[in-house]
């Protein structure tokens, strides 16, 4: 085991995120072009919005429209993985995107930490938790929250199917690949924990006052009879 596990990690399988994608973007400093920028779901990766990217209308202050430390979504406009840049526009993002990025934003997050405690208190590399159980589960149930929703109940259906491939020398000296499963039975109980503290529903009580007239004159059996059934 890792004596310092990794616990830097992006929260999907790809680095980068495709063109026409809204991401989360967290503004880290103003420049004279534009707009640093951390992409919040790609491990904090840097991209830039150009002044000419923040807004439709003509732009008469910078400062009303984008402030360091403010999270929001943006679109991807282009994506250079040579270089590493990546070009982004907050005029072009729709409400229905915003909307999406924030809800998918939101899931990855939960899941992110759920992962990273999992990582952390279990000394092992969470990009190594996200290779055999993470992201494999995004690309069966389309995200991995919703893989976790159903562990809180049925771990074993959503968690035994993961496996991972390890090679081991067989009795003739010949490197073999065996085929075990993704998690030991310790970083499984450890993970199926956390996902049950964090996201099994908490009851909800809700109290409300409610008040009724009638102007029968025998309103109060109407009322009672409204209320309680005849």
């Amino acid at each position: 085991m890792a004596s310092h596990p990794n616990l830097e990690c992006r929260m999907y399988e790809a680095r980068y995120p495709e063109v026409d994608m809204a991401v989360m973007i967290q503004v880290k400093n103003i420049a004279d072009m534009g707009a640093y920028v951390s992409l919040l779901e790609y491990n904090n990766i840097e991209g830039m919005i150009l002044f000419s990217e923040l807004s439709r209308r003509r732009i008469r202050s910078v400062s009303s429209l984008i402030k360091v430390g403010r999270i929001e979504p943006v679109m991807v406009l282009r994506v250079d993985k040579e270089k590493g840049y990546i070009d982004l526009s907050k005029r072009r993002v729709s409400e229905e995107d915003i909307q999406a990025c924030e809800e998918r934003y939101n899931k990855s997050k939960l899941v992110h930490s759920i992962m990273r405690h999992v990582a952390e208190t279990m000394g092992i590399d969470l990009e190594d938790l996200y290779i055999h159980v993470g992201w494999p589960l995004y690309r069966k149930y389309g995200h991995a929250f919703e893989a976790f929703k159903i562990v809180v109940t049925d771990p074993d259906t959503v968690l035994n199917t993961l496996t991972r491939e390890v090679k081991e020398l067989g009795p003739d000296g010949q490197e073999v690949t065996k085929v075990v499963a993704a998690l030991s039975e310790e970083v499984k109980d450890a993970l199926v924990k956390n996902i049950r503290r964090r996201m099994t529903p908490q009851p909800l009580k809700i109290r409300a006052d409610i008040e009724m007239k009638c102007f029968q004159f025998d309103g109060v059996l109407h009322i009672k009879d409204a209320i309680f059934g005849s």
